[in-house]
């Protein structure tokens, strides 16, 4: 493998609207960023990815743009992020952005001049589709529930949207809409940006024609993944974005990959990979259901070890895969992965270190190196986001009573990740001096960074001496490019891998409440890392304590 620059470093994810409000008016900002470099780089971040903080109307939260050369006022300015991006590399840090290119906003200019003239230039950068009376194009189902099918204002047509209808599909198909994107990310690049994380990027190829599917639920319409397992031809796509953008910058790319065959992996992420990495979601989908959130299983311990290990099996050696716990688009991993009711230091502590220590590149969530968790929502008022409220109301179609709705999405909404980050003890959490945007996590007098900052037992010291482990020269080699290696798979609440490289390393961890025993093969040289303080042992049989981990040197 050719090692490149962005192997052995750390990535944060920051959700602009949720991170830190500089001027007092309750939505996070790029000069709060700024203010906030430090504590990054304290805590030994390299990359930092931004959700979208374009133009927008925010009607996805900056999923849908508007202006793709332009910054969101209430973000900041342009001068803002140029700023950003120059303060950032004074620290030796990149900054990554987002690139939304399968849909735009509908209040973007092209969607506009598609609008006044369906049939020209601007037409063919949507799909757009003559309207029959009372019969849609297709009948696929949008991301966020409902027909993909609207219509177009002032039109007898209607265009296809995937995800909300304020995000209309973009053309890939069309070569002037491909230069266009490319333009754009090239002017970013030439900023200085290190790169861009690549949203939803499967979806821009279509089946082509469209046409209908089965329908899977009583609404008549199809989930949009049965067109996607058709698509073929994509790479083309991928390909040329690549060579045209990326590839000329040596720049970092992570793609938002889901549905993607197992043949293709060396396409996306090999030696000339269309993206230098993409993110493992194996865990996130697990226990997923096609009726909705409210008949997704719970992952258990055993399940969590399994999807991992089946990532590393798939991916092995071909190339870098992103890890995470959580992201923007999921509840808080300690919510999820760790069972009911055990959420605490020690166990947050082992669930970091086993995800941290996989090979591939560690992705760290604004908040995850806290421990922050799932909030509870009191009633679906207090709900933002729309998919929470679209999939609130398929339960209650399914018959579920407004309570077993509410319990859904209290366990997977998104806006369990987007609550204001919890910098201190202080009125809202120390994130804004006006009315936070989304209500603060109340258990944010408990966690908090003012609190974990200086406590070397805390949940954000231990994420600390996990990232010093990864950049230790003595253990880079092993940690960044060793391969990984399970152990004592079949034991219940147990997930234990090697890494083995120049050294040996064996990470294990008791994934359970009650103590556990194990029997290593030989003595260990070192105790790497522990997040109890000691270590009960007899000969080379080990007791685990409850949620313990232990990472060896053999």
């Amino acid at each position: 493998m050719t090692k490149k620059w962005w192997h052995d470093k750390v990535a944060y994810q920051i959700y602009p609207k949720s991170f830190y409000d500089s001027n007092g008016d309750g939505i996070g900002d790029i000069p709060g960023i700024i203010s906030k470099l430090d504590y990054l780089k304290d805590l030994g971040v390299d990359i930092v990815w931004l959700s979208p903080c374009y133009k927008s109307p925010l009607a996805d939260q900056g999923y849908d743009i508007s202006d793709y050369y332009d910054i969101d006022p209430r973000f900041g300015t342009m001068e803002d992020m140029d700023r950003l991006i120059a303060e950032a590399k004074k620290r030796d840090m990149y900054i990554l952005m987002d690139l939304v290119v399968n849909h735009c906003s509908d209040e973007h200019e092209w969607f506009k001049k598609a609008c006044e003239d369906p049939d020209g230039k601007y037409g063919n950068f949507f799909y757009l589709r003559d309207k029959k009376e009372g019969e849609l194009p297709t009948n696929w189902r949008s991301y966020f529930g409902g027909s993909c099918w609207e219509d177009l204002p002032g039109t007898n047509k209607q265009y296809l949207h995937v995800f909300h209808k304020k995000q209309p599909d973009l053309n890939w198909e069309n070569p002037e809409l491909r230069e266009e994107v490319y333009k754009n990310i090239n002017w970013w690049l030439d900023k200085g940006l290190g790169g861009f994380r690549i949203d939803a990027i499967i979806n821009i190829k279509k089946a082509l024609p469209l046409h209908d599917y089965e329908p899977d639920r009583d609404d008549g319409l199809c989930n949009i993944k049965k067109m996607l397992e058709e698509a073929q031809g994509i790479g083309e796509f991928l390909g040329e974005m690549r060579d045209r953008t990326f590839k000329k910058y040596d720049a970092f790319s992570v793609g938002e990959v889901f549905n993607e065959k197992e043949e293709e992996i060396p396409d996306f992420i090999g030696e000339n990979g269309y993206f230098s990495s993409m993110f493992d979601f194996n865990e996130t989908i697990f226990g997923a259901s096609d009726k909705g959130w409210y008949d997704s299983a719970v992952i258990t311990p055993d399940d969590y070890k399994k999807c991992c290990f089946e990532t590393q099996a798939k991916i092995g050696n071909i190339g870098f895969v992103s890890n995470i716990i959580e992201n923007h688009d999921e509840p808080r991993g300690v919510s999820r992965y760790i069972p009911e009711g055990d959420c605490c230091t020690e166990s947050k502590k082992m669930l970091a270190a086993l995800n941290f220590m996989l090979r591939g590149l560690p992705f760290i969530y604004q908040g995850q190196e806290l421990g922050m968790e799932n909030v509870h929502f009191n009633s679906i008022d207090e709900v933002d986001d729309i998919s929470s409220l679209d999939e609130y109301q398929v339960a209650l179609d399914a018959g579920k009573t407004p309570e077993e709705a509410l319990q859904a999405v209290r366990r997977f909404s998104r806006d369990n990740a987007r609550t204001p980050m919890q910098w201190s003890a202080e009125e809202n959490a120390g994130f804004t001096t006006g009315t936070p945007w989304l209500k603060v996590n109340p258990n944010y007098t408990e966690i908090n960074a003012a609190a974990q900052e200086n406590d070397p037992a805390s949940v954000r010291s231990f994420y600390k001496e996990l990232i010093a482990l990864r950049k230790n020269p003595e253990y880079k080699e092993t940690v960044v490019y060793g391969s990984l290696e399970p152990v004592w798979e079949d034991r219940h609440n147990l997930m234990a891998y090697y890494r083995k490289g120049d050294k040996t390393l064996l990470v294990v961890g008791n994934y359970q409440r009650e103590e556990q025993q194990i029997t290593l093969p030989g003595a260990y040289k070192k105790v790497l890392l522990n997040n109890y303080p000691d270590i009960t042992e007899d000969a080379q049989t080990i007791t685990l304590k409850g949620y313990q981990v232990l990472i060896l040197e053999m």
